[in-house]
């Protein structure tokens, strides 16, 4: 029944995260209404988002240069350094306003039921980064109180433990089973002014 330009673009918005059906068709009628110059605006930013983008060398964020503008900075508090599991995390973590220091992003969380060990995570990338930026005095682990951030944790920490730096771990602000992505400024910046040593 309907076109099969429209068809398809339904189909893709489809495989969005969270975009059912409904939305999907509502998406793509509003997008219809749109005036040329809008939708390729749109296009535009959807291709240069693979074309201009790459990952931080420093701490695996998502970048336009080979350093991300916060490993870039010289604000930013050298000694401390965040693990969190996805770049969305970073980016919770930093609305609080309350973490001044540096990141490194795991890109996901072991779960050996998914087939996910320390090779699939920057875990290895963590511990050369430890011994090459000897500047480093705490490492404070923000990943998700689930099973899969406890485990990955617990991990981390027996990782790190051989290069003398403090461990910490965000405190129990977060409720247990929730992403970080999806906490409040203020829930965040308490479990992080109250992490404890891990």
């Amino acid at each position: 029944m309907l076109p099969t330009t429209v068809a398809k673009l339904i189909e893709e918005l489809c495989k969005l995260p969270t975009v059912g059906p409904k939305t999907a068709e509502r998406l793509t009628f509003y997008l219809l209404k749109k005036p040329d110059f809008e939708i390729k605006n749109l296009g535009e930013a959807v291709l240069d988002l693979r074309k201009n983008l790459t990952f931080c060398k420093r701490c695996f964020c998502i970048a336009e240069a080979d350093l991300c503008k916060l490993c870039d900075s010289p604000s930013r508090e050298q000694s401390l350094l965040c693990v969190v599991e996805e770049i969305l995390d970073l980016i919770a973590i930093e609305k609080t306003g309350q973490f001044k220091g540096i990141y490194h992003v795991l890109h996901g969380a072991l779960s050996p039921l998914d087939g996910i060990g320390p090779e699939e995570i920057r875990a290895e990338e963590l511990a050369r980064r430890l011994e090459k930026e000897k500047g480093i005095k705490e490492v404070i682990l923000a990943t998700n109180p689930t099973l899969e951030g406890e485990a990955t944790a617990m991990y981390l920490s027996r990782l790190i433990k051989p290069f003398g730096v403090k461990i910490t771990r965000i405190a129990r602000g977060m409720p247990q089973g929730g992403d970080l992505e999806y906490a409040d400024e203020v829930t965040l910046g308490n479990a992080l002014k109250g992490r404890v040593e891990w």
